[in-house]
């Protein structure tokens, strides 16, 4: 994620900022530049973006419930409550839960949260993104459903997952207590809404650059054959739980379970690292313990990460980041970081995924075809 600075006063911004500290201006996102912008009022609600002149914008609808702070530009709609009254990521909801309930909508408003840095990333890797209001066949769609509320009993549990670019995320999910004990009942290392988002969505991504293309058989030979029954698969997961040696061949117990979840679990991955590392970036983090021998434990990133296509270079700067990380984290007694281990195969999937992105064979044609 990258850093933000404000054009009236210069104050260093945040993602999720909606007002500047320092100078008190109203803060949006402008998701086509990537850029936070100090705000000029205008007049019937729309709004003058220091990041680009000359043009008039107003706010997403979901802004009115803090859940959104991204710009649209005030001659796509009158702001009335169709599609063009969303930004790119808010147009992707097809169901939120019922906002009338308190607790619903402080879930929700983490849940956008995460789902606003998700799009952030995916716009960054320029991946086709398109909602399906707009592509029924093809486009995403996101249900966030409760099942907590009046008559809750009556309802069927809400189960977070995909089908055919629809992707419904339980917004209990939000709620620290709740996840965290999801973690330990699944027996995971890492659980978080980000890594919810990511997961899900390479779902999405395998349908969309995978199934149907020249990846395909690739994708067999290193992930698996995913015609393998995909019920029974899960089932002998939850019951016998990862084979002894998953390690070896996978980023986590659970992409063992199956070739699609092994692959998003690694898309997944890929985004974590080239987020982290354009963060890590934007600090200016380096990574230079010196003592040792050993020089692939230093790191000075000179890079964007989410440019780079070389995949030795993200590699080589993201292992002596997650060194650190991991290390710091144990020195406030907390858990590590980045629990998980890259063992060799696990890097050539990430090349993989790597390779679907930005390889010669990357989405070209898909890209041309999204409204990115």
């Amino acid at each position: 994620m990258r850093l933000f600075e404000c054009q009236h006063c210069g104050q260093l911004l945040f993602f999720e900022n909606t007002s500047c500290e320092r100078c008190g201006r109203r803060l949006g996102y402008l998701a086509e530049e990537s850029a936070m912008s100090a705000l000029e009022a205008a007049d019937d609600g729309r709004w003058r973006a220091l990041a680009r002149p000359g043009q008039l914008f107003r706010f997403c609808a979901n802004a009115g419930w803090e859940a959104c702070n991204w710009l649209v530009p005030a001659d796509d709609g009158d702001g009335g409550g169709g599609a063009a009254a969303f930004c790119r990521a808010c147009r992707l909801n097809r169901t939120v839960p019922d906002l009338s309930d308190a607790r619903n909508l402080m879930h929700w408003q983490r849940v956008e949260t995460a789902k606003h840095r998700l799009v952030y990333g995916l716009l960054r890797l320029c991946l086709p993104l398109v909602s399906r209001f707009d592509d029924a066949d093809r486009g995403l769609a996101f249900d966030f459903l409760s099942g907590s509320g009046p008559g809750y009993w009556q309802r069927q549990p809400v189960v977070t997952g995909h089908a055919a670019g629809l992707i419904t995320i339980d917004v209990a999910e939000a709620d620290d207590a709740e996840r965290e004990r999801h973690r330990q009942e699944m027996a995971e290392p890492y659980r978080t809404l980000l890594g919810h988002f990511r997961h899900e969505v390479g779902h999405y991504y395998w349908e969309r650059l995978v199934r149907d293309g020249l990846w395909l058989e690739a994708f067999r030979e290193m992930f698996g054959d995913e015609r393998r029954d995909y019920a029974e698969a899960l089932q002998a997961h939850y019951t016998e739980g990862p084979p002894a040696d998953w390690q070896e061949r996978h980023v986590s117990g659970y992409a063992s379970a199956h070739p699609w979840e092994d692959f998003a679990e690694t898309w997944a991955h890929y985004l974590h690292l080239v987020d982290t590392l354009e963060t890590a970036r934007a600090f200016g983090l380096t990574i230079d313990p010196g003592l040792g021998r050993d020089r692939t434990i230093r790191m000075a990133l000179e890079f964007d990460a989410y440019r780079q296509t070389d995949f030795d270079a993200l590699v080589a700067a993201w292992l002596p980041l997650t060194y650190a990380v991991n290390s710091l984290n144990s020195s406030m007694g907390q858990p590590e970081l980045y629990p998980f281990v890259l063992s060799p195969a696990v890097q050539g999937k990430l090349r993989f995924v790597h390779g679907l992105i930005h390889g010669p064979a990357a989405p070209a044609i898909e890209r041309a075809g999204s409204d990115r």
